[in-house]
This record gives structure tokens, C-alpha cells and sequence, in this order.
């Protein structure tokens, strides 16, 4: 079986993808090491809760006595992990979306896919606001009320802590999508210009 030979030259004139992408490169201000500290606080998360469930499984099977709460505090955790790790799975990519569009425009017409990937970083950022202004009073009144799961005389567990991973989750992930915005449209000034032939 013969295997082609690369012709010099031919992988400058298709550059890889992800190269023009603003993820995986660290973030002004130093933020990208916030997204991995509340990335690695979730991971924390997620091992005592795996300690957890199988503390759980021993008591109830080896010795008749569950771990009170475990599914209270499963349930709950999950979704502050969920916003905590949001901020670090944009920087690095890691979102689910469809880029078909982008991958062609970023090989064909590299300004226009870096400011429509503003576009898209920008409108990320204000969906995170809105759903911040929208959560924002459920955490007022989780304090307030001194909301809980659980039943009493058995296990509780207060929410707001959980809520208020959700709105510094979200902070972050806001002010993530800003950055990265600035970063393509940086990027689309000096493709254009190096497309135009002026130094950038």
C-alpha cells in the first residue's frame, strides 16, 4: 500500500481549525486560573459525593444502616457542579455547538468566522446575565426563608449554598464569554489586516 507523500507547503495553506480559536489560551487578567479553581472545587464535589454514595452502599448492605441524605445532597450538588464547571468547559472548548459554518469560514474567510465567533461569545454572555438576573431573588429567598431538603428530626441541608454556586458560576461564565469575544474580535482586526496587507 503506497502512502502519499505531503507536497512541502500544503499544510500552511490549511491551517488547523482550533489554532484560530480563542480557547485554550489564558484568559486577561489571569481569569482562566478562576475557571480552573471553581472547575477543580466541582471535581472536588463530585469525589465526596462518590465517597459518599459508596459510604452509603456499605452501611446499607454490610451493615443496615444507610448514610442519612445522601440522596438530598446527590440531588442538590449536581447542579451547583453543573455551574461550576461551566466557566472552564467554554475557555477550553468544550461546549456543544454546531461549527460546520465556522470550520469552512475559518479556512475560506478567516475575519468574518473569528467576528461571528464575537457574535456568538456575545450573546453567550447575555444569555448568562439574563438567567443572573433571573436567579438572583431565588437566592435572596433561599437565605430568607432558610429553604432546606431533607425532613426535620432527620436530615436537612440548607439550598442557598448550592444557589449561590449557581450565580458565581454564572458570573464567571458571563464574564468568560465577554473575554473570549474580545479576543475573536482582536483576532478578526489582525486577520483583516494581514488579508489587506497592513501590518497589524
Amino acid at each position: 500500500m503506497t502512502v502519499p507523500t505531503p507536497i512541502p507547503g500544503e499544510a500552511a495553506s490549511t491551517p488547523d481549525a482550533t489554532s484560530q480559536d480563542a480557547y485554550n489560551h489564558p484568559l486577561p487578567f489571569g481569569l482562566h486560573r478562576l475557571t480552573q479553581a471553581l472547575n477543580a472545587l466541582g471535581t472536588l464535589i463530585i469525589i465526596g459525593l462518590m465517597l459518599l454514595i459508596n459510604a452509603d452502599i456499605v452501611g446499607r448492605t454490610g451493615f443496615d444502616a444507610p448514610v442519612r441524605g445522601v440522596t438530598e445532597l446527590v440531588s442538590l450538588s449536581i447542579v451547583g457542579i453543573v455551574f461550576l464547571q461551566l466557566a472552564d468547559t467554554l475557555r477550553s472548548g468544550r461546549f456543544t455547538r454546531a461549527d460546520m459554518l465556522l470550520d469552512r469560514l475559518k479556512r475560506t474567510r478567516a475575519p468574518l468566522a473569528a467576528a461571528l465567533q464575537a457574535v456568538y461569545h456575545l450573546l453567550g454572555a447575555a444569555l448568562m446575565l439574563i438567567i443572573l438576573w433571573a436567579a438572583w431573588p431565588s437566592l435572596v429567598e433561599s437565605i430568607r426563608l432558610r429553604e432546606y431538603v431533607g425532613a426535620l428530626g432527620d436530615f436537612t441541608a440548607p439550598v442557598w449554598p448550592v444557589r449561590l454556586m449557581m450565580l458565581v458560576g454564572l458570573c464567571v461564565t458571563a464574564l468568560t464569554f465577554v473575554l473570549l469575544a474580545a479576543m475573536d474580535l482582536k483576532r478578526a482586526r489582525h486577520l483583516a489586516a494581514q488579508a489587506g496587507g497592513v501590518p497589524s
